[in-house]
């Protein structure tokens, strides 16, 4: 069937608006990624000074860094609607976050959505399939401190002691707060069918909108960075929330993301905007350390109810367009998270400044010694 004059007006649009968008990210790349990492070269001094003060600096302009890749996926209209617990009030405490994956777009979601929560972007670590490495923001992640995991059976021991080696030597020492992982260990559409599989061999619960989750990094994270065990359970997590003096873990928080039509977004189409704007929605529901339990089999149990949660919740997105009120509420109340469209050209503006600088200073250098 041929195009119409219209449609062909409107294809040809997307596919211009797709290169700009890649040409400026390209460009975006080459001068913030580059100009963090000088930065930090520049101030090592300090940090053999203060190492505080270093890694609180590092952890601003990590911060600016993901404000880049949310502000891509803002200026093409993906915006976020939030449900459930207010996490404001416990973003400066220490916390696990689980979430559930679809595609390399629920990181970008998380970058945008957690952008207005205090330092939470600046002071967290993520936990991420170790391909991640390879692509344009490795290194950075790899500076910041953040934790590449080899998924499969025939790396597992090997990878549980290798995080929590990691943990151990980072995350106090880098004032780390949240830590951020994916429990499915891979993509609903990969793991969906062995997940059912599993499920119907065990007699597990049978899920569609998420698998069920691994256990090995999320019990090393409670082991190695939760309070003092009490009766197989987490010690703290006190509800008045004044317990983040101690330097465990206080909290598990519970990510369900969702998106519209059940269609996730992947990393292109936040570079190219092939996609018209949407709407992704966040479900937040904030747990007690000391109500999570801490052996195996209690654990995976606990667990495991909580992708049953996130199932139900997605089932009655899917179904309805929101999601449930909590209990005892009669109707769900969702907020829409905003970016200051001000800050953001700040911050683009100030790297495209910085590159511009280095760029200069290293061509100054080539000259004078070579």
């Amino acid at each position: 069937m041929a195009l119409t004059l219209e449609q062909a007006w409107r294809l040809g649009w997307i596919l211009l608006k797709a290169v700009l968008r890649f040409i400026f990210m390209v460009m975006n790349n080459l001068v913030a990624i580059p100009s963090y990492v000088l930065y930090l070269i520049v101030l090592q001094p300090v940090r053999l000074m203060d190492s505080r003060t270093f890694w609180h600096i590092e952890g601003v302009m990590f911060k600016w860094l993901l404000a880049m890749v949310s502000s891509w996926g803002w200026a093409a209209g993906y915006t976020v609607m939030e449900w459930g617990d207010d996490v404001r009030p416990i973003s400066e405490e220490a916390a696990v976050v689980i979430a559930n994956h679809q595609a390399t777009g629920d990181v970008c979601t998380l970058m945008m959505c957690l952008q207005d929560k205090g330092t939470v972007v600046r002071k967290m670590m993520w936990l991420m399939d170790h391909v991640f490495k390879y692509t344009n923001f490795g290194l950075v992640s790899l500076i910041h401190g953040d934790f590449f995991i080899r998924q499969g059976k025939a790396h597992r021991d090997k990878q549980l002691f290798l995080l929590k080696d990691h943990l151990d030597k980072y995350y106090h020492s880098r004032d780390r707060k949240w830590i951020v992982l994916f429990p499915e260990g891979g993509f609903l559409r990969k793991r969906r069918e062995t997940s059912q599989s599993f499920s119907k061999k065990y007699n597990l619960p049978f899920l569609k909108h998420v698998t069920l989750p691994r256990m090995g990094a999320t019990e090393v994270i409670l082991k190695s960075l939760g309070p003092q065990q009490e009766n197989g359970s987490l010690a703290g997590g006190d509800t008045t929330r004044s317990a983040s003096k101690s330097r465990g873990l206080q909290w598990v928080i519970d990510i369900t993301i969702a998106y519209t039509k059940a269609k996730p977004m992947d990393i292109q189409t936040w570079i190219l905007a092939y996609r018209s704007p949407t709407v992704t929605h966040v479900h937040y529901r904030i747990y007690p350390i000391k109500d999570v339990p801490i052996e195996t089999e209690p654990l995976t149990n606990w667990l495991y109810q909580r992708f049953v949660e996130k199932e139900e919740l997605l089932a009655h997105f899917y179904e309805t367009g929101a999601f449930p009120p909590p209990k005892g509420q009669k109707e769900a109340v969702s907020k829409e998270m905003t970016l200051d469209p001000v800050w953001l050209f700040l911050i683009q503006s100030l790297a495209f400044a910085s590159g511009y600088m280095w760029y200069n200073i290293l061509q100054y250098f080539y000259y004078v010694f070579f």
